[in-house]
């Protein structure tokens, strides 16, 4: 993961260096980090994390520490736990970004496709009523998404999906007794889905086992985004 990091380096507008503040030390790591930084002369944020487990002399010795080994654009504690910070993160990285060309729409935030984003909530939602019952090894492949007109001619979405898992336990459990919990399933994806396409949704939803689908790249590379 490091070296991927490092082979960047060269390519990104700003760096965030995230520490831990109980740490009140540059270490091997971080000392290697910093000398990369250092050569490439990057405009590097150093983010201190875990603020709210350090008292305030420790945390600027720390700072201190670290701003005497490199020349940071911004120093910002922050508690993640807490979102203490995250905002000023957010502004300070906007900041520091070149201005450059619009590439795509104001109005356009994904590249993905309608589909694929009707298949994303519904794994969701999956995952967030499964818990920890069910890990994640679930895929959803929506087989039908098409519009049409009902008999009193308002616009709706008919869409059927399957939802993939490995093993036939699982099966049981996401469908639930008399099959509650795919329906409970169902109707938040549903009900996300009709506000996010501002039209109604008929959505039918099937569970089935496919105990090799983590080994099939064709399926595997939908949650790898890098080469989306």
């Amino acid at each position: 993961m490091l070296n991927t990091a490092y082979e960047t380096i060269q390519d990104v507008d700003v760096i965030l260096f995230l520490i831990d503040a109980t740490k009140a030390y540059i270490g091997k790591a971080e000392s290697e980090i910093l000398e990369r930084i250092n050569i490439k002369k990057c405009k590097t944020i150093l983010i201190i994390n875990k603020i709210d487990l350090v008292k305030k002399e420790k945390l600027l010795e720390i700072m201190k520490l670290y701003s005497e080994a490199y020349s940071f654009e911004e120093i910002i504690p922050i508690s993640a736990l807490k979102k203490d910070g995250i905002e000023l993160i957010l502004q300070k990285i906007i900041s520091l970004l070149p201005s450059g060309p619009a590439y795509y729409d104001i109005e356009e935030y994904t590249d993905q496709t309608m589909r694929q984003i009707a298949e994303e909530i519904i794994r969701e939602k999956a995952l967030m009523f499964l818990n920890e019952e069910v890990p994640h090894g679930i895929y959803v492949e929506i087989e039908k998404y098409v519009s049409r007109k009902t008999t009193k001619n308002e616009d709706i979405f008919d869409i059927e999906g399957t939802i993939y898992c490995l093993r036939n336990s699982h099966k049981g459990i996401i469908i639930g007794k008399n099959g509650e919990m795919l329906k409970r399933i169902g109707q938040t994806a549903r009900i996300e889905l009709e506000k996010l396409l501002e039209t109604k949704v008929n959505l039918k939803l099937w569970v089935k086992v496919k105990e090799d689908w983590q080994d099939k790249d064709s399926i595997v590379k939908k949650f790898d985004t890098t080469k989306q």
